[in-house]
This record gives C-alpha cells, structure tokens and sequence, in this order.
C-alpha cells in the first residue's frame, strides 16, 4: 500500500540531526482561449498591455463573468490528482501590489474546488494533496536598472497587464516531502500530469508553471518547525537548489541559538541563496471575503463524470505499461525518458509487430530524440531490427550502425542493410578462440575476474571486441567468460 512520505521510511534530508518538511504550492496558469473573467485573449508574447479590457483593469463597473473552461480544466486537473471535485465559491483577497489594479484578487479560499487528493512518485512515495483551487493571475512588473532585475536598486519599473486576469490553479500539497529530490520529483510528475490532461503547456521558462517552496526544518519527532516560503522557483534544479539552501540556513540559526522569522523569501540563481522579501502573511491579513459579483460554482455529477471519463491514460499508468511490455528488471530511466517524449506508445507497436520492446525502448531513447511523438521509422522495420540483435544476428555496435542508416532514411530493411554492410554473427568456435586469447594475454585480468572483481571483465571484454573488430557479441563474450570461470 502507498502511504503519505510522513507515514513511512523513505530517505530523509537530515543535517547535524535536524530533518527537512516542505509542502510546495504550485500556481498554474490554465490552457484557456480567454481570461478567468474576461474575454481578453490569454496568449504569451504578446506586446505589452495589448490583452486588456475594463475587467482586466479594475475599472469601476466592470463585473466579472466566470469562463466555463478554466473550470472544467481545473476539474480535469483535480480527478488526475485523485481529488473530491466540490462545491466553490470565490472570494476577494485583499493585498497591494502595482501590478494589481484593483488593489485584490479574485481567488478560492474556505471553498476550493478540488480537495484531499494525492500524487504517487516512483518508488512508491505517497505527497497528500490538501486543495487545488481556481483564482487569477496578477500583472507582471519589470524592473529596470540596477542588478539582477529586482526591484531594489533598479532605476524605475514597467507593468505589463496582459497576464492579469490569467487563469490560475494553486495547487497546495501537504508537508510530507522530506528530500530535494522528493521536491523535485513531485514538480516533474505533476507537471507530466498537467500536459498530459491538458490543463496547462506548464512551461516553467515562460511562468505558466511557478514554485513556491515552504521550508522548515525541525528534531526527528519534534513539532512542526516555524516555515520559510520561497517564492516563485522558476526550474525544476531551482527548487531542489533553493529548498536545500533555506533548509541548510535554518540549521545554521538554530544552531547558534536564533530563532527562525517567518517570512518570504526570493531564491536568486546567480548566488545560490535565498533571501527576504517581506514578512509572511496569514490569512487574517488578506481579509478574505465572498466575492459578491460571482455565483457559487457547484458541477453537477454528470459534469464531474464526463470529465471523468475524458481523462487519458496518466503518465504513471503509461510508464507501468512500458515496463510490463520491457520485462523485468525494466531500464526505469529509459521509461521515463521516452514516455516524457511521449513516444511509449510507438515502443508497444514495435512489440507488437513482433518486436522486442526491451531493444526497441534502448534504440528509441538513444537515437530517437529528435523523430517526435510519431517517428518516421515504420515500427515494422524497428521489429525487424530488434529480433536480428535477440536472435543473436547482430551485435549491439552493429545494430546501432543499421540503425543510425534506418533513420536517415526514414525507414529500411535491417538485414539487408546489414548485409550490405558484412555484418554477420560470428562463428562461435571463432568468438572461443578469441576469448582465450584475451584470457592469455591478460592473466592478471583473469585472476582478478575469477576472484569476482567486475572491471576485470571490462578489460578482458573490452580485449575481445578490439580483436573482432567491434563484430562480436558483448553479451557472448561475457557468458563465455563465465562459463570458463565455472569449468
């Protein structure tokens, strides 16, 4: 059974005997048409202040209209997380910023959308997620002069009103990361799971995707340590570099008897630290009420089903059937290279024309990095390919060099490239002799691979394929080998 990480053993971020919480709350901007309230385009690059209309700008008068889409993305969102889609209401939060024209913003509070869900990572680490809530994004400033873009020191600022009003979901997840690595994995799965359902490209270069990070750290068994947020991690190596930076900080002060502030902070990449921007905020300071110019939001079941049932196969399911297809021990990093590139589903038709999914995954994640989605290789001619290396008709240096011919081309015979090039399995009575020449020429080598040192079998391997030529079979070589040490 999966368990939430606070349930369980798995490895803990320890430092001088202090462990690291963290619980990330990660704001998406949604796949949209329009903005959350307005019929303003919600589009990137585009000039600045030119997806703008009364709604957008606060004006007195305008009332907000609540886009369909962006709820039904959410909803989307929510069931892959495994969340209770429920009834919501909106509600005002109250807080200044430049970039925020009407002085609050129109977010879910008490009554989120989507609830009590959870996120599975690889090696059976269960992250709790507490909500996943609707609410619209904020202009963006730019900050010019001075150094590192901030607004400290720079010389004035420009806003940029077209990402106002963007469609955001903050999803909230419960302090049960303890690692990193934990951190990192968790952003990478749910970023799969957004574009996988469509809610959102997630492209954290642009800011459709932005990491905030709450650090503590506290004694094996101890309460709950006061926590340090993070604000707007930008990269997938930020947020493991920030959380493990902050959580490192806060040792150091415990440590010399200080105590923790809690505050928000801003991670600069450049100097590998995180710094303070203001006082952290509770709820009490935003002065949350219901948002009077908007109905409650309450999807009937039918609705919810419907969403439902239009979910695709999530990236998890289709990295398990990868590895049902490849066998076991299945190559976890190849799986989860080639399903990030979406081309899982060309491997299992490769299996199924016949051939092996175990070769057809190594081949597709080590030459097929730039043939997209759908490869142009006809998945017939990658079968033909793999059953030559398993039936032991071609090595795997000289399936390689077929294949590379097969991709330029577009598709091809594998035997008869191979052919073409005088590639054939060598006689076995030859691929002996060779294994004890190697043996004699290197008897220290032997000596060390008989008393189980596994370099040595590199050298004596390695002996065997120079004298070949690159033509015989490693795995041969390697259970001939084998069978010499056991006579």
């Amino acid at each position: 059974m999966t368990e939430t990480i606070s349930d369980t053993n798995v490895e803990t971020w320890t430092l001088r005997g202090y462990e690291m919480v963290v619980g990330l709350e990660v704001h998406v901007e949604l796949a949209t048409r329009t903005k959350l309230f307005s019929a303003s385009p919600n589009r990137f690059g585009d000039e600045p202040n030119t997806n703008i209309d009364p709604v957008t700008l606060g004006l007195p008068g305008a009332l907000p209209v609540l886009n369909r889409q962006a709820v039904e993305l959410a909803m989307r969102l929510g069931l892959a997380l495994n969340c209770t889609v429920q009834r919501s209401t909106f509600a005002r939060k109250n807080y200044f910023y430049p970039d925020m024209p009407k002085a609050y913003q129109i977010s879910q509070y008490d009554e989120p959308i989507c609830i009590d869900g959870w996120l599975d990572l690889p090696g059976s680490i269960r992250v709790g997620i507490e909500r996943a809530h609707l609410e619209e994004d904020t202009g963006k400033s730019t900050h010019i002069g001075g150094s590192g873009g901030r607004i400290h020191g720079s010389d004035f600022s420009l806003i940029d009103f077209n990402r106002a009003g963007v469609p955001l979901v903050e999803i909230v997840s419960r302090p049960d990361i303890r690692t990193p690595e934990q951190a990192k994995a968790y952003v990478s799965e749910l970023r799969a799971i957004l574009v996988a359902v469509g809610a959102s490209d997630a492209k954290m270069e642009e800011g459709s995707m932005r990491v905030d990070a709450n650090v503590s750290v506290r004694l094996p068994g101890a309460d709950l340590g006061t926590r340090c947020e993070i604000k707007n991690v930008n990269s997938i190596r930020s947020v493991g570099r920030a959380i493990d930076y902050e959580a490192q900080r806060q040792v150091g002060m415990l440590e010399a008897g200080e105590s923790i502030r809690q505050e928000t902070r801003h991670w600069d990449e450049n100097d590998g630290r995180t710094h303070t921007l203001r006082s952290k905020e509770d709820a009490d300071d935003y002065r949350y009420f219901q948002e009077p110019d908007l109905v409650v939001v309450d999807p009937d079941p039918e609705w919810i089903e419907r969403v439902r049932a239009g979910l695709p196969v999530l990236p998890a399911a289709r990295r398990a059937q990868l590895a049902a297809a490849t066998g076991q021990p299945a190559d976890a990093e190849a799986i989860l290279v080639v399903t990030d590139r979406d081309q899982d589903a060309y491997v299992l038709t490769v299996a199924e024309a016949g051939g092996d999914a175990a070769r057809a995954l190594v081949h597709v994640k080590e030459a097929f990095a730039e043939q997209g989605e759908r490869p142009a290789v006809p998945a017939a001619d990658l079968a033909r390919l793999t059953r030559l290396e398993v039936d032991g008709k071609l090595t795997a240096t000289q399936a390689k060099q077929v294949l590379a011919e097969i991709v330029a081309a577009g598709g091809g015979d594998a035997e008869a490239i191979a052919a073409a090039k005088g590639f054939e399995a060598m006689d076995t009575s030859e691929l002996e002799a060779m294994v004890d020449a190697a043996i004699d020429a290197q008897p220290d080598a032997w000596a060390k691979f008989c008393a189980g040192e596994g370099k040595a079998m590199g050298a004596l391997v390695g002996a065997v394929m120079k004298a070949s030529k690159g033509q015989a079979d490693g795995k041969a070589v390697t259970a001939l080998l084998e069978r010499r040490r056991t006579a």
